[in-house]
């Protein structure tokens, strides 16, 4: 008897609601930037405080991921996704309400980490690369990445019209109104070999499939490479509305600036995951984070005003999440897609490592110095240094694995 195909979701419905939840979650956080004077001044904190809550956001967002990657593996995005959108609603009305920096960093910080966990890049990937053939899965990540970078461009201006126009706190309790749609969108991503709680026979266990991954030498790299992105686009995307402002610049230009990044990402995004179908990705990959190292240069030592900062965010937004589809795609192509979810989760964890870097130390080193100086300079020798290690990354898939032994 001939075994019938697993069925799979069209590609149509899973780029569909895997793009919209994506822009949602991420769109959102790319403008808490946005709230970091506000909240600061309103509470009477000091820039560190805010940023370390927006730190421990990044660590745990990295840390839970690997978690919410392992039960997408086991049990299918859908459930990830409903408890990952009540989390970053929860979240936000917390972050709005907190009365002390504990708190903030409570909701700000563990909930809405644990929230963009189960709610973005490695959960809706797992999808995209169970249910997308390996022919087009490039591309499609580099999709769902441009939905990302569109939420980036259609959201952070709304919510600096919502801070200026109903205030930041009630700004904060709208967004968690507006993230429960993730909810719904997660219908379309219920996978059908996921059927009450049963995953699909794999051949190796988690176990088997991470002593491969870290044993292997390219995964390293490939962590290595993202921790870089993590500090430099966490950084920027947190401190330069305030670098702007401490310049002299008017608000609206960080919005502005935020705003072009999203906007140049959605096509930065889409053809980093077109090109890796047909380039090799760790030649794309050191391309990037060595445009971005030239990029933050010529940004710091041109004259500042506010073309040469829209000059900047489009160049930067070609590059900002244009590192994701190639990375997870080689993560793909090398190890297969049984358990994309939770080796995505471990490379991610490690792109918010220097997540919390980037961003904690615009805070500390702001405080102590007054100036953002020196995380600029440690965010070009580390885009040098990324591009490095990338370029030695073998993409060939491992076709020979142990079999295992019966008992």
């Amino acid at each position: 008897m001939q075994m019938q195909p697993a069925a799979r979701l069209s590609m149509r419905q899973v780029l569909a609601c895997g793009a919209a939840v994506v822009t949602l979650s991420m769109g959102i956080r790319h403008g808490f930037g946005l709230w970091l004077q506000p909240i600061t001044q309103a509470q009477g904190w000091t820039r560190e405080t805010f940023a370390f809550a927006l730190a421990i956001q990044n660590l745990a967002w990295g840390f839970f991921g690997i978690f919410a990657g392992m039960l997408a593996d086991r049990f299918g995005a859908f459930r990830v996704l409903v408890v990952g959108a009540l989390l970053y609603a929860l979240g936000l009305a917390g972050m709005a309400l907190s009365p002390n920096a504990l708190l903030f960093s409570l909701t700000a910080g563990v909930l809405i980490g644990a929230a963009q966990a189960g709610t973005t890049y490695a959960v809706v990937y797992g999808v995209i690369g169970r249910q997308i053939d390996g022919a087009r899965r490039s591309w499609a990540m580099g999709v769902a990445a441009a939905a990302g970078s569109f939420g980036q461009f259609l959201m952070v201006p709304v919510e600096g019209f919502l801070i200026s126009g109903v205030g930041w706190q009630r700004a904060l309790l709208a967004l968690a109104g507006a993230v429960l749609l993730v909810m719904p969108l997660a219908f379309g991503l219920r996978e059908p070999g996921f059927a009450g709680g049963e995953p699909p026979r794999r051949e190796q266990t988690i176990g088997q499939a991470l002593r491969e991954a870290f044993k292997y030498p390219s995964f390293q790299l490939l962590m290595a490479g993202y921790f870089v992105c993590g500090f430099q686009v966490v950084f920027i995307g947190v401190h330069m509305p305030s670098y702007l402002k401490d310049k002299g610049l008017s608000p609206q230009v960080a919005s502005y600036a935020l705003a072009l990044i999203g906007l140049f990402n959605v096509f930065g995004t889409y053809l980093a995951g077109s090109l890796g179908q047909k380039l090799a990705r760790r030649k794309i990959l050191a391309f990037i984070y060595f445009a971005r190292a030239i990029a933050i240069a010529v940004f710091l030592w041109a004259p500042l005003s506010p073309l040469s900062v829209y000059v900047f965010a489009a160049v930067m937004g070609l590059l900002w999440l244009s590192t994701v589809p190639p990375t997870n795609a080689t993560v793909a192509q090398i190890f297969g897609v049984a358990h994309l979810s939770m080796l995505g989760g471990f490379v991610f964890f490690s792109h918010q490592i220097g997540s919390f870097m980037g961003v904690w130390l615009g805070g500390l080193l702001y405080d102590r110095t007054g100036s953002y100086d020196i995380v600029w300079y440690i965010a070009i020798a580390l885009g040098l240094f990324a591009a490095v290690v990338n370029l030695p990354v073998r993409e060939a898939p491992i076709l020979r694995r142990p079999v295992p032994q019966a008992a």
